[in-house]
């Protein structure tokens, strides 16, 4: 996969995303790296708005690996069903939960080899808590809004985020990885929107090749 940044420098671009986001953060709601995973975790195929409805009753009546690992499957789906594929997601959580309680003494690893050993954690998850919870900075998460600019500014020409992340950490330096894909979800959201991109009201109309649009 070919870089293509000479219409779109990308750390030209990252100063400007810094300029114009200076308070994007993660916008699932926690408070523990406990909380952070499990969010992330229903995070799949579902809004960051919608796992913010669900996980406070849901944090309440299990507030640590320990009660989840003793929670009855049906309850968990009932308490997480709007967030979609709640019955694998249920699954998931259980599982994680007890294995964090028998390998880890019910903390969170802060390594991304460990984390992505557990169920529903693959390396986006891992690098959300690692690099949320942590100030680990393991990788560049990669998710649709991500996925969808890099491409579109050029900096990568596919669809599978394992490339994607493994081209973008060439070029973006190790101090912003964590930032990285809070300020493109934050662009994502605001300006470079998957169906009708606001170009002429953004910031990065004269460098971005618009690749897609």
């Amino acid at each position: 996969m070919a870089s293509s940044l000479k219409k779109a420098p990308l750390l030209p671009t990252l100063e400007l995303f810094k300029r114009y986001y200076p308070d994007a953060h993660c916008a699932l709601n926690f408070t523990t790296p406990y909380e952070l995973l499990v969010a992330t975790v229903l995070s799949a195929q579902c809004t960051d708005e919608r796992v913010n409805m669900v996980t406070p009753a849901l944090f309440k009546k299990y507030p640590t690996p320990q009660k989840m690992a003793k929670a009855s499957l049906q309850d968990i789906e009932e308490l997480i069903r709007s967030t979609g594929f709640y019955k694998n997601k249920a699954k998931s959580l259980k599982s994680c939960a007890i294995s964090l309680v028998e390998k880890y003494q019910g903390e969170i690893p802060q390594d991304l080899e460990a984390l992505v050993e557990l169920a529903g954690v693959g390396r986006k998850t891992a690098n959300v808590v690692l690099g949320n919870a942590f100030g680990i900075a393991s990788g560049v998460v990669v998710d649709t809004h991500v996925t969808r600019l890099s491409n579109r500014l050029g900096w990568v020409k596919s669809e599978n985020a394992v490339l994607i992340e493994k081209e973008l950490v060439k070029h973006v330096p190790q101090e912003d990885w964590v930032m990285f894909s809070h300020y493109l979800i934050s662009h994502g959201r605001a300006i470079c929107k998957a169906r009708k991109p606001a170009c002429t009201h953004c910031f990065l109309e004269e460098t971005c090749p618009k690749k897609g649009v």
